[in-house]
């Protein structure tokens, strides 16, 4: 059965030309212009589109970024796997935040690297600690990898963690691959809070290198317009020498729709836009919560566009498998299984990840649906022994 209401989705609600065309302020602007011959273009990205993602890094940091730190992708999985295929072998060892996006965790373990998982923990409200961090590292550690935001849980990596972090890389000689393609979506944290969290490239680390893309944040998954970010040049040349073999360049259309997207007219309409729907939705469900907390246990999102929310039925946890595949054919609501999506079928038993940022009339109708399962049927679906 095909899903009626996706509340699975991590991208926020996504947009049309039109409606981009629609949150620019310069509205004598096209997004594209198309008398542009269509050449392979620039093969790093346009130099307009890597000038103001690196203006947009530079905004809080000391040391501003220029655009030949950046390296335009087709998205941020391609981001996330030139990186790794560029930089990690067999015989390194990663550290990788845990849970996160399985790609950055089963592509260096698939390159012949060895991965220990820095295990978040829910009683933390999904916070790491540094000692635990200190504990993983070997003689061959390479890499320590983030996601800030978190997918699935929505927690954040607070400043005074990251700068742990960077304190320990850089004790040990380790690049920091943050992955920050939920940024700059934070619903319960102020900028104005000194634990809100700063890019890893505003750390002023030399081993640093952030991923991001227009996926999540910004409504435009069909564009596929990722980035790797570095001030480091030898991380920047080995990945640019490592796409040769995987992508050309990204096509010249997109990369001017990301550039009018990006633009001082539009950025701030954009997310503004999002951060409003984000905050909205996330108010909707967190009533849903409250008024479910028989069944439901959640530590409430602060950033991104996920809830990793845990299942359970007379104190112990469903099937949250079961769960999702009965409540898809029952009422056509789509859930993420937590155990099958984010912990290889045995860790996160009786989770399930909702994404909360979709048109606001589908995740209400999705949780009237969910709601009428909950009355019904997920008497049915068993409890984990």
């Amino acid at each position: 059965m095909s899903a009626k209401y996706n509340i699975a989705e991590t991208c926020a609600a996504s947009i049309s030309l039109e409606d981009l065309t629609g949150l620019s302020d310069d509205k004598s602007k096209t997004v594209w212009d198309p008398s542009t011959k269509l050449t392979y273009g620039a093969i790093r990205g346009s130099e307009n589109l890597r000038s103001i993602l690196a203006r947009l890094y530079s905004s809080k940091s000391a040391s501003p970024l220029s655009a030949e730190s950046i390296l335009i992708t087709p998205g941020a999985i391609a981001a996330n796997h030139l990186l790794l295929y560029s930089l990690v072998g067999r015989g390194d060892h990663i550290i990788c935040h845990y849970p996160t996006y399985q790609q950055l965790y089963t592509v260096p373990a698939s390159l012949g690297a060895e991965v220990s998982l820095w295990k978040a923990k829910e009683d933390a409200k999904w916070q790491l600690d540094v000692e635990n961090l200190k504990s993983l590292i070997k003689p061959n550690t390479k890499l320590i990898i983030i996601n800030n935001p978190n997918n699935p849980t929505g927690a954040i990596i607070p400043k005074s963690m990251l700068e742990q972090i960077v304190q320990v890389a850089g004790e040990n000689d380790l690049m920091i691959l943050s992955d920050e393609v939920y940024r700059p979506l934070f619903t319960s944290i102020s900028p104005m809070d000194p634990e809100f969290p700063p890019s890893i490239l505003s750390m002023a680390y030399p081993k640093a290198i952030a991923t991001g893309s227009l996926s999540k944040a910004y409504s435009l998954a069909g564009l596929r317009v990722g980035w790797i970010a570095s001030r480091s040049r030898d991380i920047i040349e080995a990945c640019a020498q490592g796409r040769d073999y995987t992508t050309i360049s990204v096509s010249q259309i997109t990369d001017q729709i990301a550039s009018f997207a990006l633009s001082p007219d539009c950025i701030h309409n954009l997310l503004g836009r999002n951060i409003k729907l984000a905050k909205t939705n996330l108010e909707i469900l967190e009533r849903f919560i409250e008024q479910h907390r028989w069944a439901f246990e959640w530590v409430k999102p602060v950033a991104g566009t996920t809830a990793f929310v845990k299942v359970s039925r007379e104190g112990r946890e469903v099937d949250d498998v079961l769960f999702c595949k009965l409540l898809q054919e029952q009422t056509g609501v789509m859930l993420c299984p937590g155990s099958y999506c984010f912990g290889n079928g045995k860790e996160f038993k009786g989770f399930v990840r909702i994404g909360y940022v979709c048109e606001t009339a589908v995740l209400t109708e999705g949780l009237a649906q969910l709601k009428t399962f909950m009355r019904e049927g997920y008497r049915t679906v068993p409890t984990i022994d």
